[in-house]
């Protein structure tokens, strides 16, 4: 909501709105752009009567603004109606959708786009490190938009992704989430159905084909579908598995031609490899020089909490990432390793989300959390909203850890967890804390009191901070 703001407000409009507490990076965003929303909500705030409200998709129906505007007829329309409506219209939307992947891919899109000369408009759902802010109308045909699954707002229960008119869709992944909104995984995969069957047919379809249930998925899709991946049979794949080398991932793609292209990137994992090879598949029908691609991915250096080095202090790398589905979780400590080498993993994990919460994820989390040498756990974030037959038993999860040979541990709160891993945080390792949420500004606190510990002992910080 905050990047659409900035975005209509560039565009010339006079836009004004209202929120709960804002804090950086949201609120220098919306101050940047001239924008100073309410605290709180009020009908007194519809005064004088605006031509249009957007209503955000976190906004209740029971909000006092909502209310008013229904009792006075007010026009409205949900955060992908209004971009669509005053930002798409005229261009050719490229929308990254998928369960993982879809705040890197979008950013890493629209960097090559722009590195390349096409001046995309954007719109990403992060803070990139690469780009000046996370939006931008731009004057190029192409529009890159980060194709959220969730829904629009409260009168409108549908995904995001089926406003953006698609022209072109980069599919990274299927696998079932948001347990709140999609009652079973059929549901999820029938919202991506309806994105593929509304491409139209002279659009492109980029879907990872080392995922079944993205295949099934493609098949309702109208228009030409390019494969990606590891596996033999994609239309576009690795030479090789990448490798990891000390300032990214290194990886050979092939072509459906057979032509070879080698590319280093400036972040590490498969998955962020995956991404590129999606990246380059669309950047390629756009008629992209591979040499002017491949330079742009090099210095792509990924999105704000995602793989993000907070600092280095008394010895001790803090890391801060925003996975929270099994399989993010997996991917990310899989990067970390090809990062970091043989460095002591510690996670710090806080499960956020209400679909991070449930029981059903236990498994998974099981097998991700085996790549970490110690895991700590915040407690379920909202614990008092699930049945505990429904909520994830961190205590059993850390048992069945321990047995399998990653020490783990649920702890009381964060500040507990904080605790622990000060009281536990050795010269050489790396600490990731991972959260969908503020996780209570963990990341940086325990830089800080690493630092003070470092001072106290003499030691002093070992490095400055970086992404």
């Amino acid at each position: 909501m905050a990047p659409l703001a900035a975005l209509l407000a560039d565009a010339g409009h006079h836009v004004r709105g209202s929120d709960g507490p804002l804090y950086p990076p949201m609120s220098t965003l919306l101050e940047r752009a001239g924008i100073r929303p309410f605290e709180g909500f009020d009908p007194a705030h519809l005064e004088p009567v605006p031509d249009l409200i957007v209503v955000g998709n976190a906004v209740p129906r029971d909000n006092p603004e909502a209310l008013e505007t229904e009792r006075r007829g007010l026009p409205r329309l949900s955060m992908p109606e209004a971009l669509a409506r005053f930002f798409l219209a005229d261009r050719r939307p490229l929308v990254v959708a998928g369960t993982h992947g879809k705040t890197t891919t979008s950013a890493m899109a629209a960097w090559v786009w722009t590195s390349c000369g096409r001046d995309p408009g954007f719109l990403i759902g992060g803070v990139p490190l690469d780009l000046e802010t996370s939006f931008r109308r731009g004057g190029g045909d192409r529009f890159v938009v980060e194709g959220d699954e969730y829904n629009a707002a409260y009168f409108d229960r549908g995904p995001k992704f089926l406003h953006y008119r698609a022209e072109t869709a980069l599919l990274t992944s299927v696998e079932y989430d948001h347990a709140d909104l999609y009652a079973t995984p059929e549901a999820l995969i029938e919202a991506y159905r309806g994105l593929m069957r509304g491409l139209p047919e002279s659009g492109l379809l980029v879907a990872c084909g080392d995922s079944d249930e993205v295949r099934i998925v493609a098949r309702d899709a109208r228009c030409p579908v390019v494969l990606y991946g590891a596996r033999e049979d994609n239309d576009v794949r690795f030479g090789a598995p990448p490798i990891a080398t000390p300032s990214g991932a290194r990886l050979a793609i092939l072509e459906a031609d057979g032509s070879r292209h080698e590319v280093t990137l400036g972040v590490w994992g498969r998955h962020n490899a995956a991404n590129a090879l999606a990246v380059w598949v669309a950047a390629r029908r756009d008629g992209l020089e591979p040499e002017r691609i491949a330079a742009a991915l090099k210095r792509f250096r990924g999105v704000h909490r995602r793989q993000e080095v907070v600092g280095e202090v008394d010895g001790v790398t803090v890391v801060d990432d925003f996975a929270h589905h099994p399989t993010a979780v997996g991917e990310t400590l899989a990067a970390l390793r090809s990062r970091f080498g043989g460095r002591r993993l510690v996670v710090c994990f806080e499960p956020r989300s209400l679909t991070a919460g449930r029981a059903f994820f236990l498994e998974g989390y099981r097998s991700a959390f085996a790549r970490a040498d110690r895991v700590l756990f915040a407690p379920v974030f909202h614990r008092a909203r699930l049945a505990p037959e429904e909520r994830l038993d961190l205590d059993s999860l850390a048992r069945e850890l321990g047995r399998a040979g990653t020490a783990a541990a649920a702890t009381a709160s964060v500040e507990d967890l904080a605790r622990r891993v000060l009281r536990e945080a050795r010269t050489g390792d790396v600490v990731v804390t991972m959260s969908s949420g503020s996780f209570e500004g963990l990341s940086s606190r325990l830089v800080e009191e690493l630092g003070r510990r470092g001072e106290e002992s003499g030691r002093g910080p070992s490095a400055g901070t970086g992404g």
